[in-house]
């Protein structure tokens, strides 16, 4: 069976977008391929984070995953902070990468275009792309699931995979990026003309977290039109055809389908109706999340899953360190 690896970064709070447009999809690939699964919290740290913050969220993060069914027997779930192997190669791949390189990475070019002057730009947002490579290079992993935003990291990757190969012999399989099974888009709420987004803390997410009362008023909210016609148009109805996305995606009715069934009804009915199913989502969600948390199972997940990857990196690291002369 092939290998598939995949770091999540513990920033932000997980949203109704997430869910529907990637995690519900991600979950699948535990069934098609042999799964690692890391906490990037080191990559969480390439800009300022509260502690308490950092430690909420890995927690949170963990339990979302395995109450929409992540299975530890079938994958090897850890902190990418207890397996010190991470830091190790990162550094040796930082050594064996180009400043060039590092400085065309769109994301580090995006992210320090919004910071005033290169003295206030975190080191951290110009050499993780390097701690992503050791990231994937130390499991052998031959494919990697990421957003067309990391298709390049993925690509310089590639490129050190193989210049490493090129001056010290064969030692790292050459990964391919695989772009993310995605669902349906879920747009804002309040801006149905773009993304849900959980770096945007606004009226127009929804949080997989948070209370259900604020949800409700969220979608009993959400921006519409002055038509009060229920169809499908992403260009003139946007929020109600966002809104129809959701509702299609959790329960697995055709949008057609749902025309049709609330056809001749008003918005505030159909809102309901929305803000009912996503509820009634979202609870059992929160309830498996309490579970899990309250269980105390996820240390002693995260204690195997840490055992078994370091096992691993621990092979690979050592025969790297052969290769470039350090033992």
């Amino acid at each position: 069976m092939k290998r598939m690896l995949s770091g999540i970064k513990p920033t932000g709070q997980l949203t109704l977008g997430n869910y529907i447009g990637a995690i519900k999809q991600f979950i699948a690939y535990q069934d098609e391929y042999e799964m690692i699964v890391f906490i990037a919290d080191l990559h969480a740290l390439t800009l300022p984070i509260d502690p308490k913050e950092l430690r909420k969220n890995t927690k949170d993060l963990i339990s979302v995953y395995l109450a929409c069914g992540l299975d530890p027997n079938k994958v090897i779930l850890f902190k990418q902070s207890d397996v010190h192997e991470h830091a190790e190669l990162g550094y040796i791949m930082a050594c064996n990468s180009y400043m060039g390189e590092l400085s065309r990475m769109t994301q580090y070019k995006d992210k320090t275009s919004k910071i005033k002057t290169n003295d206030s730009i975190p080191t951290g947002i110009f050499v993780y792309p390097t701690l992503m490579a050791a990231d994937i290079l130390l499991y052998d992993a031959d494919y990697i699931p990421v957003g067309i935003d990391q298709k390049q990291h993925v690509e310089l990757t590639r490129d050190l995979a193989i210049r490493f190969n090129n001056h010290y012999s064969e030692t790292f399989i050459v990964p391919e990026p695989v772009l993310s099974k995605t669902g349906a888009k879920i747009n804002s709420l309040s801006s149905p003309d773009k993304k849900m987004s959980k770096s945007e803390s606004d009226k127009g997410t929804i949080y997989l977290l948070e209370d259900l009362n604020i949800t409700r008023k969220k979608i009993m909210s959400a921006v519409t039109d002055s038509e009060n016609e229920i169809r499908y148009d992403m260009e003139n109805k946007p929020g109600i055809s966002n809104l129809l996305t959701i509702l299609s995606a959790l329960t697995n009715k055709s949008i057609d389908a749902l025309v049709e069934e609330y056809k001749g009804f008003g918005y505030g009915v159909f809102k309901k109706a929305v803000a009912d199913v996503v509820c009634s989502e979202l609870e059992a969600l929160q309830n498996k999340v309490k579970e899990i948390q309250e269980s105390n199972v996820i240390e002693q997940i995260l204690a195997d899953g840490a055992q078994k990857a370091t096992y691993l990196a621990r092979k690979k690291l050592s025969k790297v360190y052969r290769k470039i002369g350090l033992n």
